[in-house]
């Protein structure tokens, strides 16, 4: 059995003949804005990726320079960077204890110290939503722009049957590597608030060469993981990371592009599977928590579950390396953490402002790992994967 959390885990031999070989009709790309206008009410711009949405909505509100974009404390750098570029400051909103997301209080204290804050962000982190209807009350009382980012939650519900992206100004989707909607690039930013949906701007193109690894990223992934139980996938997956042959969901890229019609082809099917692809992550979420010890579980998990994405489902453990090495030893491969830092990944903290804003992100980022919910794991994997967390943890 090898089990990773990522590493086009999403990905089967029907995902790499439709990567390779999906032409690129642009009819396609009319075809999926026309879906995801109707789908969340609003104008929509496509994107290489999630956070260039994140900056096109920013930058479309043209705030001053002295704004505050207010942001999950435990999150991905991808989110800073994207204020960042858009030329705002940023406000950390530190997550409740033993959850993953900012409460509606958090959010009314802060805004008491700074009215400076114009722009919210939510996240849903790894799809367990947030108490949205509230914060989005909050955001209306105090004339403030709410942006529902669903890189982890497209599926989600919130209170009161109400579905992520149809509640913000502004929805952002991610369609980047083991993501709910994974087309290995892309994103999408819909403009739902009429009063900004005359300033959309177009993009040029992708690089070519760009396109050519996000082409390949499946093949690739797909035969280390076929082959990494004897060897020949760890040595290819070394070859291609030395050359800098796989595609990355973290780049450089500054400048917003556009994606090729053949992302926005896979993107379509993706969205045409998402009840199987929840239904099974569901049931996957359920036998962790069935079978794991409680000691080590979310405490406000189990009624969420039904609600979210389930994009992966989380401990809390100490000695958390020690657990990644024994899992390995299995050859189950779970030191993508998601999230090593309240800004994540930890090697990207140099690059922010954070200053311990945050002691329950930190706290959490400590201890946190997230277990593999995705198409390639099977029951069975899920319960053996909980019967060898069990065991570790009765030998510390």
């Amino acid at each position: 059995m090898n089990i990773f959390n990522s590493l086009g885990s999403n990905y089967d031999l029907s995902s790499v003949f439709k990567a390779l070989f999906f032409s690129n009709n642009k009819k396609y790309r009319t075809e999926l804005k026309k879906t995801l206008s109707e789908k969340f009410d609003g104008e929509v711009i496509l994107t290489y990726k999630g956070r260039q949405a994140i900056e096109i909505a920013l930058k479309i509100l043209d705030l001053p320079k002295e704004t505050f974009v207010a942001i999950n404390g435990f999150t991905c750098f991808a989110v800073y960077q994207a204020a960042a570029n858009a030329g705002l400051n940023i406000e950390y909103l530190d997550i409740e204890k033993e959850d993953l997301n900012f409460s509606p209080e958090q959010l009314k204290n802060v805004l008491k110290k700074n009215p400076q804050i114009k722009v919210v962000i939510i996240q849903n982190t790894l799809g367990y939503p947030g108490r949205v209807e509230e914060i989005s009350k909050i955001c209306k009382e105090n004339s403030i722009i709410m942006i529902e980012d669903l890189a982890h939650s497209v599926g989600t519900i919130y209170e009161n049957n109400v579905k992520a992206g149809g509640v913000g100004d502004f929805t952002v989707l991610s369609f980047s590597q083991d993501k709910i909607i994974d087309a290995v690039s892309g994103g999408a930013l819909i403009v739902r608030n009429k009063k900004y949906q005359d300033k959309l701007s177009s993009f040029g193109n992708l690089r070519e060469k760009d396109e050519i690894k996000d082409r390949w990223y499946p093949a690739f992934t797909y035969f280390i993981r076929s082959t990494y139980s004897f060897g020949l996938g760890k040595i290819t997956h070394a070859i291609l990371k030395t050359l800098n042959l796989l595609s990355k969901p973290m780049d450089n890229s500054s400048t917003p592009t556009t994606i090729a019609p053949w992302y926005c082809n896979l993107v379509k099917g993706e969205f045409s599977n998402l009840e199987n692809n929840l239904n099974h992550r569901r049931k996957i979420a359920s036998i962790y928590y069935e079978s794991i010890d409680k000691k080590v579980l979310f405490s406000k998990l189990e009624k969420n579950l039904p609600n979210s994405t389930n994009l992966r489902f989380p401990i809390l453990v100490d000695s958390r390396t020690d657990l990644i090495n024994f899992l390995k030893k299995q050859n189950i491969f779970v030191s993508d953490i998601w999230y090593d830092a309240p800004i994540a990944p930890k090697r990207y903290m140099s690059q922010t402002n954070y200053n311990r804003e945050c002691p329950n992100a930190e706290k959490i980022s400590d201890r946190i790992l997230n277990l593999p919910t995705h198409k390639n794991v099977s029951k069975q994997d899920a319960k053996k994967i909980s019967e060898l967390i069990n065991q570790w943890l009765k030998q510390q």
